[in-house]
């Protein structure tokens, strides 16, 4: 892309001070990886695309179903029955062309995950489940990975960072996995569509302020209750 070209796409991030030139040449440098093109996955994937980070990852191995539509808005009709991560190749080329993506078509699991993420700055955590959560957790603190985390729920959201300059990881705040038993999910017990759409825009938030060098906080989660409309913070 020409450099005018660049300018006047990213100019509105550029403006601002705290990010500038500078922000957005480590932003175009930046290599992030998305565990999941779901709920939260998809919001997170148009954030990052729509601000130019240079490398783009997502690792997911379902398909696209009819029943995902109503939150999952980078997935459209035309790509039920393709793989997500099929389906978010063509947004992403389709969005921003000039953005590198890489689609991987696989469940991450303990024998594959640190190959997986090993080449990346910034790992986002967009699963659906609490064996995967933990398994890209325990990943990233063994190969030192910034985690943002997010996890939703009817109406509530949860959004934390785990493991970035020595702060704590998921076991600090939950030291074991739930039964999946006890553990509601969207397939069970739904999901409203915007609340992914909210969850993962402040992902995106917390991952371009990371590339960004601008303060992130740290040791706390983020608990979204849009039933009530209150945001409450816990420190762990």
């Amino acid at each position: 892309m020409h450099a005018d070209d660049v300018f006047s796409r990213y100019s509105r991030q550029i403006f601002i001070d705290e990010i500038g030139v500078v922000g957005q040449r480590k932003i175009g440098e930046a290599k992030v990886l998305v565990v999941g093109a779901g709920g939260l996955g998809s919001p997170v994937i148009q954030y990052l695309a729509a601000a130019g980070v240079g490398v783009l990852a997502v690792a997911d191995f379902d398909e696209v179903e009819l029943h995902n539509l109503n939150r999952q808005v980078i997935h459209r009709e035309s790509t039920i029955g393709k793989s997500k991560t099929e389906s978010a190749a063509d947004f992403v080329k389709n969005f921003n062309s000039h953005i590198t993506f890489i689609p991987i078509c696989q469940k991450i699991d303990v024998e594959n995950v640190q190959g997986i993420i090993h080449d990346y700055d910034i790992v986002v955590d967009g699963s659906d489940n609490f064996t995967t959560r933990y398994i890209v957790n325990d990943a990233c603190v063994a190969l030192n990975k910034p985690l943002i985390y997010g996890s939703i729920f009817a109406f509530e959201g949860q959004v934390a960072v785990f493991n970035y300059k020595g702060s704590k990881n998921l076991r600090d705040l939950y030291p074991e996995a739930p039964n999946p038993e006890d553990v509601p999910n969207c397939d069970r017990n739904g999901v409203l569509g915007p609340l992914p759409g909210i969850v993962g825009t402040m992902m995106s938030m917390q991952v371009l302020k990371m590339i960004t060098d601008l303060p992130i906080v740290t040791n706390q989660l983020t608990i979204v209750d849009t039933w009530q409309w209150n945001f409450m913070t816990i420190t762990f």
